[in-house]
């Protein structure tokens, strides 16, 4: 479901050349989600109903100068009662824009952040790896102890410190 949303929302932001204006409205849109426990309820809860979603939903746009396309887009998925899915949706037009674009989105998780300089050699490295243009989502996530997980379309890497210990207790398990 999630893809053809965003697959009509690629094609008719493609259609009217406002790939980049969709992209910054989505963009300025998440960043309210991630700051904002009430909108995310609002996003999330079944309980309000469609006309409560699309009053409330339309003030947050309005307030955020997100209008248009966008606007209309949003307006449809909630009429659709499927606002609960807009995460999936927006992460699917990203792809699609990605793609677009020739990119492909590494997603990189760490034990402790990693700096400037450690993400650019893993984006050449990458870039030598896949062939294209290479975005980065890193997280962090220091259950790791160390190294890296990294993740570009199907192929994942990991690297970690807690991986390898698990296989060498597993080893061990099986020596004894």
């Amino acid at each position: 479901m999630a893809g053809r949303y965003a697959t009509a929302l690629f094609e008719l932001a493609r259609e009217n050349e406002a790939l980049e204006h969709v992209e910054s409205d989505i963009d300025a849109f998440q960043a309210m989600l991630d700051n904002s426990a009430d909108l995310r309820r609002l996003v999330q809860s079944p309980v309000f109903s469609a006309e409560e979603q699309q009053r409330a939903l339309s003030a947050v746009l309005d307030k955020a100068g997100i209008g248009g396309l966008t606007a209309n887009f949003f307006g449809l998925i909630v009429q659709n009662r499927r606002l609960f899915s807009v995460q999936s949706m927006t992460s699917a037009f990203r792809a699609l824009l990605a793609d677009h674009r020739g990119e492909v989105t590494a997603n990189v998780v760490s034990a402790e952040p990693l700096s400037d300089a450690q993400i650019d050699a893993l984006k050449s490295a990458l870039r030598e790896t896949v062939g294209r243009e290479v975005l980065m989502d890193t997280k962090v996530d220091e259950t790791l102890l160390g190294g890296l997980i990294v993740k570009v379309g199907s192929r994942m890497i990991d690297n970690s410190l807690r991986t390898k210990l698990n296989n060498l207790k597993i080893a061990m398990k099986e020596v004894g």
